[in-house]
This record gives C-alpha cells, sequence and structure tokens, in this order.
C-alpha cells in the first residue's frame, strides 16, 4: 500500500512540475521566463533551462541580462552533453563579450565541447579542428591561467589523433599497392607529410617505416628495367629509418629489405 501510495504522489509531483513548466512556456512575462530559466539550471533541468533560454537570448539583447543569459544557454547545453550547439554559443558570447566577465570560461568550454565530441580518427574530423583552433586561440589569449596546461594536453591529444588519422591513410595506400594506380607513391607523400606537420608525434617510426615497405614493396612490383633503380630507394629509406631510430622496433624488419634490396641491386642488370 505505501509503495502504490509513493508512486501517486511521485506521478503527482510529475504532473505539477510539467504543468508548471508548460505555463511558464506559454508566458509572456519575459522576467518570470528567466527567473525560471535560471531556476531550472541550477536544478539541473538543462534542457528546460535551453527552451526557455533560446527564445529569451534574441529579447535580452542591450538589457542588463544579456551577457549572463547567452553564457546561461552556453552552459545548458553543454550540461545537456549537446556540445556542438554549446560551442556556437560560446564563440557567440566571446565574440560579443570578449571582455565580459565569462569570457575566459566561454573560450575554454567552446574548444572544451568539440574535444569532447571529437570523433575517432576513422571518421571526419572538422570538430577536431575546429577544437584545436579554439584551444590555440585559448591559450594566446589566458597563458597564465590554470586551464592553459590543460588546453596543451587537450591540443597535443587531438593533434596525435590526426596524426593517426594520417598514418592510417598511409597504411591503406600501401595495403591498395598498385591497385588502380601507383598507391605506392601515394603512401610515401602522405607518410613524409604527415612527418612534416607532426614532427613531435609518437607515431614518426610507424610513418618511416611504412615508407620503407612501400618502397620495397613497389621495386617487388616493377618491372625488371625499373627494379634496380627502385630497389636503390630502398636502401636510401632503410638508412633514413636507421639513422632516424637507430634502436627502432622494426629494425628486424629493415635489415631484411635492405639485404634483399642490395642483392637484387648487385643481381639485376643495370641499363
Amino acid at each position: 500500500m505505501r509503495i502504490k501510495l509513493s508512486y501517486f504522489l511521485l506521478l503527482a509531483l510529475l504532473l505539477s512540475s510539467c504543468s508548471e513548466y508548460n505555463k511558464i512556456l506559454k508566458s509572456t512575462d519575459r522576467d518570470l521566463k528567466y527567473s525560471y530559466a535560471k531556476k531550472y539550471f541550477e536544478e539541473g533541468k538543462y534542457n528546460r533551462s535551453t527552451a526557455l533560454l533560446e527564445e529569451l537570448v534574441t529579447f535580452m539583447k542591450g538589457t542588463a541580462q544579456a551577457e549572463e543569459s547567452l553564457y546561461l544557454l552556453a552552459q545548458s547545453q553543454y550540461n545537456a552533453k549537446d556540445y556542438y550547439s554549446a560551442t556556437q554559443w560560446f564563440t557567440s558570447y566571446y565574440n560579443t563579450y570578449p571582455n565580459g566577465e565569462y569570457a575566459e570560461p566561454a573560450l575554454f568550454y567552446s574548444a572544451y565541447g568539440m574535444y569532447l565530441d571529437s570523433p575517432e580518427a576513422r571518421l571526419d574530423q572538422t570538430k577536431t579542428y575546429t577544437a584545436i583552433v579554439e584551444f590555440q586561440k585559448y591559450i594566446e589569449r589566458y597563458p597564465q591561467t590554470d586551464r592553459a596546461e590543460q588546453a596543451k594536453g587537450y591540443l597535443f591529444e587531438l593533434q596525435e589523433k590526426l596524426a593517426y588519422k594520417e598514418l592510417l591513410a598511409a597504411q591503406l595506400y600501401l595495403n591498395l599497392g598498385n591497385y588502380m594506380g601507383n598507391n605506392y607513391e601515394s603512401s610515401v607523400i602522405t607518410a613524409r607529410e604527415a612527418m612534416k606537420s607532426y614532427p613531435f608525434s609518437k607515431y614518426l617510426e610507424e610513418y618511416q617505416m611504412i615508407i620503407l615497405r612501400a618502397r620495397f614493396e613497389y621495386a617487388q612490383n616493377s618491372t625488371l628495367r625499373t627494379q634496380p633503380e627502385r630497389y636503390r630507394l630502398v636502401v636510401d629509406e632503410y638508412f633514413n629509418y636507421k639513422n632516424s631510430f637507430p634502436e627502432g622496433k622494426y629494425m628486424t624488419e629493415a635489415d631484411k629489405y635492405y639485404r634483399e634490396a642490395q642483392e637484387k641491386i648487385e643481381k639485376l642488370p643495370t641499363t
């Protein structure tokens, strides 16, 4: 009996809450709506505060509540995990109030929201690029804050994700081989460009090794006339790898390519 009573009491409270919220939505009293938007925000009812604030921010322009309402809307959407919308509103706040009360956290969370929304490396990285740009802005504008150190860490993490995406692309070209064109050369170009773009990446050794593999497989799959020249490129890339990573984890594999390339160069006729 007590369980049933508790259930009905809870249901009654929910209905009462919904009824109150619907009345507020229909109200034409903007001050009342704003007070409830703040109340819902404090209660963690972010979808409700968002719905009210999205309507109010336009009308709040030029008023004493304009700045706060815009920031509250961004925070409501951020707390509701709608990071894309939150970033748009944080950016709007920062552009409108670059010296405002909430400018520093707005700029940080505009980047952090995109960081949280950044997808895995195989997917489109538009949000990752947006987060990187926003973090760079934050570090330039607020270099001495505690959050600046966090921003640097997140920035490096995002750059490593982009570096990994390039590694996957270089590996894909290598796997495609001669399918519908010279994908070996595309693999080499992709890996080289990645090394230039991400010179401090943890994937540098993988890039260099992919280049060596691509050179070797391309030579193997070439005509006898072109093989000598292409095996010489294998030797060149072997020394690039060895000089850059003398204790590299792929040294055994690299040595094998080098020996085979040398044997081919010695045996094949030169033109």
